[in-house]
């Protein structure tokens, strides 16, 4: 569905028109939800991208209805653009800034932009637009300095010397703005600091919790685990904002409110790790229990952040996995939100528990059992009983396979035997274990023996059909294999190539006997650690193919300039 912003605040339906500016991030869509659902506002929904795409959700929604009926529109604008946030703002009456860049992206330069020059242009805007109220939202870490924990602080608590990232620094910056643009030409300002946000919608702390369960990761503390946090359900942010416009708006309010900031949370402060211990269990997750030092941690953490800096501009992932994070893993975070209480007239409306309740049921998709178990391990291994035996999904049947492979092994190499030897005495084994196997009574001593049917070694027609098709597709996409070969374009193709055939190289260096075990282990070993890191060595491989890229097309680009000179 798409909706311009109406020039002037226009649209069908009475009302006052208001802001959000980051309007489709993950807090922001619950306040314009709010916003709409009390019927005094109609709501300009501001954002990046050139037209609104609605979830189904949403569609058929509160906002959906809106965007049909006139009381919302949406408005494109980047906020570094302040003839965009001027037309956005135009004929509003009260502005909440919600939009800011994501904060696990450590990159100044883009924070700068946005939270600091983006935030001048709101100002700005607002001033040349008559907007008569600006509620910003801020961040608890722009008081946080990345290394002494905060335990129930107030808002007298002052801006540290140094950040913990350049994202809490810039939002500093922008917080000094708005409290110092409040009074201008009549705009009365106030900044909201909602600490650590969850809910419905959250498209980063759940899904990563869920993925990183799946992945296995999810068992670990970092630190002693018994640091504290204040966690704020999604609904109740939304409300706080909707607390301090509704307190600016009274002459008297305005009077206690204006030029000032406020912690908002649940009021509830948990131990960080029981919290994720919670929505873990809710998932049908276990528990975190493996502790790690933060000492032993963050060396680790740097080098990640190091190799992330040099590599970055070669198209390398942004890392979980940083110093930045780590500290705010293992320390205190808790704030006081007594003064929104006494001068917004904020108190939580969901409790921390039926906070954690929604949450949970909102993600179905992301419990335990409905994740897909497929992985692609076994999707390669053909995903049947050859897939179940070598990633040990069957272990009575990987057992047995080890336990004849050793027989091989034993007949094949140890014994001395010339090869047609060793064959001719296996298949003589083979053949008593049969003959013997059918003699055998269907019930021996109160156990069931199962028979061999001759339709085990029996191929159809449909059977040698199946074969003969993937034979040839196999064979059809090496083809095209070669054919990408030959383009010459295809840099992560090239790189899997060539180390599939540096292995079978190493492999056919070898005795028969050292090519043996080594490519049994490799078999039974290597596909079961791939299927339990597979994201992490996905992402490796995806980031040195993407080096490869890089340095790929700027060579042959150079050799072409070269040929031309």
């Amino acid at each position: 569905m798409e909706a311009a912003a109406p020039a002037g605040g226009g649209g069908g339906g009475g009302g006052r028109w208001c802001v959000v500016t980051g309007g489709r991030g993950f807090a922001a869509r619950h306040l314009v939800a709010m916003l709409l659902r009390s019927g005094e506002w109609r709501v300009r929904v501001a954002d990046l991208p050139p037209a609104i795409a609605l979830d189904r959700d949403e569609e058929e929604g509160v906002l959906g209805a809106a965007l049909r009926e006139g009381r919302a529109a949406y408005a494109s604008a980047d906020l570094r653009d302040k003839g965009q946030v001027a037309r956005a703002f135009d004929g509003a009456e009260v502005v909440f800034h919600m939009a800011a860049p994501d904060s696990s992206i450590n990159n100044f330069h883009l924070h700068y932009s946005v939270n600091v020059d983006g935030t001048k242009n709101v100002i700005d805007a607002c001033i040349h637009c008559k907007v008569k109220r600006l509620i910003y939202t801020s961040s608890p870490s722009v008081v946080f300095d990345g290394i002494h924990g905060i335990f129930d602080a107030d808002e007298s608590m002052p801006y540290p010397d140094k950040f913990n990232d350049s994202y809490s620094e810039t939002k500093a910056d922008a917080e000094k703005l708005v409290m110092r643009a409040n009074g201008r030409d009549a705009l009365l300002t106030c900044c909201i600091r909602p600490s650590s946000i969850f809910g419905p919608g959250d498209k980063l702390l759940v899904p990563s919790l869920a993925a990183a369960a799946r992945a296995g990761k999810s068992k670990y503390i970092i630190g002693d685990g018994n640091n504290c946090y204040d966690f704020t359900y999604v609904e109740n942010v939304a409300y706080g904002h909707v607390c301090a416009e509704k307190t600016l708006s009274s002459e008297d309010g305005a009077k206690r409110a204006a030029g000032k900031t406020y912690f908002i949370t649940n009021m509830e402060p948990i131990k960080f790790w029981e919290f994720m211990s919670l929505i873990l269990e809710g998932l049908g997750y276990e528990r975190p229990s493996i502790k790690i030092p933060v000492s032993v941690m963050m060396p680790v953490a740097h080098v990640v952040e190091w190799t992330y800096k040099t590599f970055s501009r070669y198209g390398m992932r942004v890392p979980q996995l940083t110093p930045s994070r780590i500290r705010l893993l293992s320390c205190n975070r808790t704030f006081s939100s007594s003064r929104a209480k006494d001068q917004l007239g904020y108190e939580p409306i969901v409790s921390l528990k039926d906070g954690l309740k929604r949450t949970i049921e909102s993600y179905p998709h992301l419990q335990a059992q409905n994740q897909r178990s497929i992985s692609k391990a076994s999707i390669f291994l053909g995903n049947g009983n050859f897939a179940k035996t070598v990633l040990w999904e069957d272990k009575k049947q990987t057992m047995t396979v080890l336990l004849l492979l050793a027989v091989i092994y034993y007949h094949l190499f140890t014994c001395g035997y010339t090869f047609i030897t060793a064959m001719s005495k296996l298949f003589s084994l083979t053949a008593l274990f049969l003959f013997i196997h059918g003699i055998l009574p269907s019930n021996l001593f109160g156990h069931k023996v199962e028979k061999l049917e001759p339709s085990n070694f029996h191929i159809s027609q449909v059977e040698a059909h199946h074969i003969a098709h993937s034979v040839s597709s196999t064979w059809n996409s090496l083809v095209g294999v070669l054919k990408s070969l030959c383009r010459g374009n295809d840099w992560p193709l090239f790189l899997k190539v060539v180390s599939s055939l540096l292995v079978v190289s190493i492999l056919s260096s070898m005795s028969s006997q050292s090519a043996f075990k080594i490519g049994i282990s490799m078999v039974f070993l290597g596909f079961k650690a791939y299927e339990k890191w597979e994201d992490t060595i996905d992402n490796l491989v995806g980031d040195a193919c993407s080096v490869v890229m890089h340095f790929g097309p700027s060579q042959k680009s150079s050799r072409q300039k070269h040929a031309d000179n």
